[in-house]
C-alpha cells in the first residue's frame, strides 16, 4: 500500500489523501505510472503558483525561487519598489527603474519570480485571488512574497488601464489587497 497525504500543515485542517496498492505478481507498470503521473499533476495544480515549481532558464536552483531571503534582501526590496520598477503587461520583462540596482546580480531572481512565476493574465490572477481568499491559515513566505509582488503588478496595470479593464484591473487589485489584509490579520 502506498500513501500520499497533502494539504495544510495546520492541525485540524482537512488534508487530501491518495491511497494505493500493488501486488508484485503481475503489476502492470503503465498502470501504476499513470496512477503516479496523476498524483503529481493534482499535487502541482494545486499549489498556489504552480509555475514556481518548473525549473527556470535552465538554472536547477530556479525552482521555486525565492527573493526575500534575508533583511538585507527586504530592505533591498523596498528601494527597489520605491524606485520604481517596469512590468507593463503580460509579455513586458520585469526591470527596475534605477540603472544600479538593476545592474545588482540579486535582482536576477526576483527578475525570474516576476518574468515567470507571478501571474501576469487577468484570468490567471483572478484564479489567484480566489483561491487565496479561500487559502486556510497562514501563506507561506514563498506565497506571501509572490502574492505581493502579483499586488505591486497589478497595480501597475490598473494604472496604466482605462474604461472597462481598468475596472476589472481594480477589482483584482482589491481582492489582492483584501487576501493579504486576510494573511496578515490570521498571523
Amino acid at each position: 500500500m502506498f500513501t500520499i497525504a497533502y494539504g495544510p500543515d495546520i492541525p485540524g485542517h482537512p488534508v487530501d489523501v491518495f491511497s494505493f496498492g500493488w501486488s508484485g505478481v503481475g503489476v502492470n507498470l503503465k498502470s501504476q505510472f499513470c496512477v503516479l503521473l496523476h498524483v503529481f499533476l493534482y499535487l502541482s495544480l494545486s499549489a498556489l503558483y504552480p509555475s514556481a515549481f518548473r525549473v527556470k532558464r535552465g538554472i536547477p536552483s530556479m525552482v521555486n525561487p525565492i527573493f526575500q531571503n534575508s533583511i538585507d534582501d527586504v530592505n533591498l526590496l523596498f528601494e527597489i519598489l520605491l524606485a520604481g520598477t517596469q512590468m507593463e503587461d503580460e509579455h513586458s520583462p520585469f526591470s527596475v527603474q534605477d540603472e544600479e540596482l538593476n545592474s545588482l546580480r540579486r535582482i536576477q531572481k526576483l527578475q525570474v519570480i516576476c518574468d515567470e512565476v507571478i501571474p501576469r493574465k487577468l484570468t490567471d490572477i483572478r484564479r489567484l485571488t480566489s483561491e487565496l481568499l479561500r487559502h486556510p491559515g497562514i501563506l507561506h513566505r514563498e506565497d506571501f512574497e509572490r502574492t505581493v509582488l502579483t499586488f505591486v503588478y497589478t497595480a501597475h496595470r490598473m494604472l496604466n488601464t482605462a474604461g472597462h479593464q481598468k475596472d476589472v484591473w481594480t477589482e483584482s487589485f482589491l481582492n489582492l489587497y483584501e487576501a493579504i489584509k486576510q494573511d496578515i490579520t490570521t498571523a
